[in-house]
């Protein structure tokens, strides 16, 4: 749905909201056509019932407020004695329609200074529930998120298992695109593993202002852009499901790539405008490789000394040890073991085609080491359409600055012509930034490299900080990893230590200070 539409919308809801309540407003000592001023009706409305006016800001945040208005619906029957359970539920499963029955048949009283707590513990409890659930979802939604690494993509910066605050404003927050969503959860609802929002409608996409932009060699969480795709097993039962941009996979990976780079990998390695990337020192690329040796070595050898991930196998038959991700100081250290006969890089040849390999298409004989140059699009920027660059562009003018934006942009092909639409297209002009987001375990990274770019619209958030660490494999936490920054330079350093010092101190703070306050 546009701004338009929802222009709409919230002028109809106005409207439905001064039929129902003008006469309860004029029994509470108001003017009738103070229920019809939008938004001022909303502050009006929190004198009569006795509540703060920035309750009124919580009514126009997504998902907040699909809690808040039932808040609202049934502290406004309270508010003119109707308390009873019945009354409550007939507010919420009306809609809050069930005020009209009370706007014109019934003659109630309005009570400016009512009790606003809670005439029982249930009642009590559940209100202390739903407003943590609106502070939670306020902070989840514009400020930090949780978020869990699952694979080995980013190993050795981060590590599978590492549980992770991802910043929603270093980027700048963005506004949920799907308003009705289960809150603080992403696509699927716990336990009943059944979808947790609709689809429709769609609110346009809206970002705040950030603080900073995404650098190079930034670690990004975003949504996989491709995250639409047939036979999608979420909700286990193999059925095709579109996802809209907010609720698609949330990926994490290294942004190496910025808008307007000319991007190239040489032998796995990252090129961008000509010359090779360097990342963070934190960081270590890693590689398959199998080596050779004379015998059998101990496993433990390689788990203490070098930098692997996902495991070593070993073939007895020929002496070959297999690594599926080994760093490359690792590798230089190995040349030195006297066991070791030959060292095998495992990595495609140039000129080699993958077809699962972006474009995709086998006029571009790319893979995963070898691949490139191209063009990362930049907002602004205009760039030729032609038959040979369609393949980088398609997807981006259909999808991500097509149908993902209520835009129906359609390209089609007559002969060496390029259609948008119908109408011949010799260039384009991108509307957003872009990103070429990948692993640093190069050989095991499903990233850009196979899927493409990421729109900025995408982006979710920046993570900082390392809040927990658990070593699913050795069934033990990672202590050193405790309250340890993403970012940075050198070994990462824990604060868990403060952390558990500021606690206490806070406790024994509390404790102090409720006592002082009861012996007065």
């Amino acid at each position: 749905m546009s701004w338009t539409g929802w222009f709409a919308f919230f002028l109809i809801v106005q409207l439905i909201h001064f039929a129902g309540t003008w006469k309860l407003y004029q029994t509470a000592g108001r003017k009738a056509w103070e229920a019809a001023v939008p938004v001022y009706n909303a502050v009006v409305l929190m004198k009569i019932i006795n509540r703060p006016w920035w309750w009124t800001i919580l009514l126009f945040i997504p998902i907040v407020n699909l809690i808040m208005f039932p808040v609202v619906w049934v502290e406004t029957l309270r508010s003119f004695g109707r308390n009873s359970t019945t009354d409550t539920i007939l507010g919420i499963v009306t809609l809050g329609l069930y005020i009209y029955y009370i706007n014109y048949t019934q003659n109630v009283t309005h009570i400016p200074d009512r009790d606003l707590k809670p005439r029982t513990s249930t009642g009590e409890w559940i209100s202390s529930v739903l407003f943590a659930v609106v502070a939670a979802t306020i902070v989840h939604t514009y400020i930090m998120q949780p978020f869990t690494i699952p694979t080995s993509s980013l190993e050795k910066t981060l590590l599978v298992g590492d549980f992770l605050f991802v910043s929603k404003f270093h980027y700048g927050a963005r506004t949920p695109m799907t308003p009705i969503a289960f809150p603080m959860v992403h696509d699927t609802i716990p336990v009943v593993r059944t979808k947790s929002y609709l689809s429709k409608p769609q609110i346009p996409y809206f970002r705040f202002p950030g603080f900073q932009d995404i650098k190079r060699n930034d670690i990004v969480v975003f949504n996989w852009p491709v995250d639409t795709v047939n036979a999608f097993q979420q909700y286990g039962d193999g059925k095709y499901y579109y996802k809209p941009i907010d609720k698609k996979s949330n990926y994490v990976k290294r942004a190496v790539g910025l808008p307007g780079d000319s991007l190239e990998i040489r032998d796995g390695y990252v090129f961008i405008n000509g010359k090779q990337n360097e990342l963070p020192d934190r960081a270590k690329l890693q590689f398959s490789y199998a080596i050779r040796t004379s015998g059998p070595i101990n496993p433990q050898l390689f788990l203490g000394r070098y930098d692997i991930t996902d495991g070593v196998e070993y073939d007895k038959a020929s002496s070959v040890y297999y690594f599926k991700a080994i760093s490359d100081e690792s590798i230089e250290m190995l040349k030195n073991n006297p066991s070791v006969i030959e060292i095998i890089p495992l990595k495609n040849k140039k000129g080699q085609w993958d077809s699962r390999v972006f474009p995709n298409n086998q006029n571009y004989a790319w893979n995963t080491d070898f691949f490139g140059p191209l063009y990362i699009p930049k907002k602004g920027v205009t760039v030729s359409i032609t038959p040979e660059s369609l393949p980088f562009y398609k997807r981006i003018i259909e999808v991500y600055e097509g149908s993902e934006l209520g835009i129906e942009n359609q390209i089609s092909q007559a002969g060496t012509e390029v259609l948008l639409n119908g109408e011949p297209i010799t260039e384009y002009t991108f509307k957003m930034d872009y990103y070429w987001m990948m692993g640093d375990n190069r050989n095991n990274s499903e990233d850009a490299r196979t899927w493409g770019f990421v729109p900025f619209n995408h982006v979710v958030g920046k993570p900082v900080f390392v809040w927990m660490s658990w070593d699913s494999l050795n069934k033990k936490v990672r202590w050193d990893r405790l309250f340890t920054t993403v970012g940075g330079s050198g070994k990462p350093v824990s604060y868990f230590m403060y952390f558990v010092i500021a606690v206490i101190a806070w406790f024994a703070f509390d404790f102090y200070r409720k006592r002082k306050k009861g012996r007065k």
